[in-house]
C-alpha cells in the first residue's frame, strides 16, 4: 500500500473564534498595525499511515469539534483580492509538540494499531492593509526562535525523517 499524507485545516467557526480575534487586536495595539482588520488562525495537521476512512474519522472525532470548527482537505479559502497575508508557524525538529503528540496517540487509540506519523502547524491569515515591516514584526512577535520556527506551506510527500 502506498503511503499517503493526508492534510486538513480546523479553524473556529465564526463567533467561536474569540481567540483569533483577541490575537487580532493585541497585534493592532501592541505592534501598531491599525491597517490590521482581520485574523484567522488555523490549526494545520499533516497525518501519515492511515488509511482514507481513519482520516475521514479523525477529522471529525481528533482534529476538530464539529460543532465549533470548520474542517478544510487539503487547503482553504482565502479571501479575494490580495490584501492578506499568510504565516505558518511549528514546532522546531527536535521540539516537543503536544498538539501533534496527542492527536497521534488519539488516533491511535481509536483504531487499536501504530501511532501514525502527524505534525501540526498554527496556519494565520492577516487581512488588511499590512507592509512587509508589519508582517515581519507580526513573525518576530508569534514565532518563538527557542522552539518554533516558520513552515513551509507546502505539503510534504512524506512525513518520515
Amino acid at each position: 500500500m502506498m503511503e499517503h499524507v493526508f492534510r486538513c485545516y480546523v479553524e473556529k467557526k465564526p463567533g467561536f473564534d474569540g481567540a483569533a480575534q483577541a490575537l487580532r487586536r493585541e497585534l493592532s495595539e501592541q505592534l501598531g498595525l491599525a491597517g490590521l482588520t482581520g485574523l484567522r488562525c488555523l490549526n494545520r495537521y499533516d497525518v501519515e499511515g492511515v488509511s482514507e476512512e481513519v482520516y475521514a474519522a479523525a477529522k471529525t472525532s481528533v482534529f476538530s469539534e464539529p460543532q465549533v470548527d470548520l474542517v478544510y482537505d487539503e487547503d482553504f479559502p482565502r479571501p479575494e483580492g490580495d490584501e492578506w497575508r499568510l504565516l505558518a508557524v511549528e514546532a522546531l525538529p527536535g521540539q516537543f509538540d503536544q498538539r501533534a503528540d496527542s492527536a497521534g496517540q488519539c488516533i491511535q487509540l481509536m483504531t487499536g494499531q501504530d501511532r501514525p506519523l502527524v505534525r501540526a502547524a498554527q496556519v494565520y491569515l492577516l487581512s488588511g492593509q499590512v507592509d512587509e515591516a508589519g508582517f515581519q514584526a507580526v513573525k518576530k512577535y508569534l514565532i518563538n526562535p527557542v522552539e518554533s520556527r516558520e513552515a513551509s506551506l507546502d505539503k510534504p510527500a512524506t512525513l518520515v525523517p
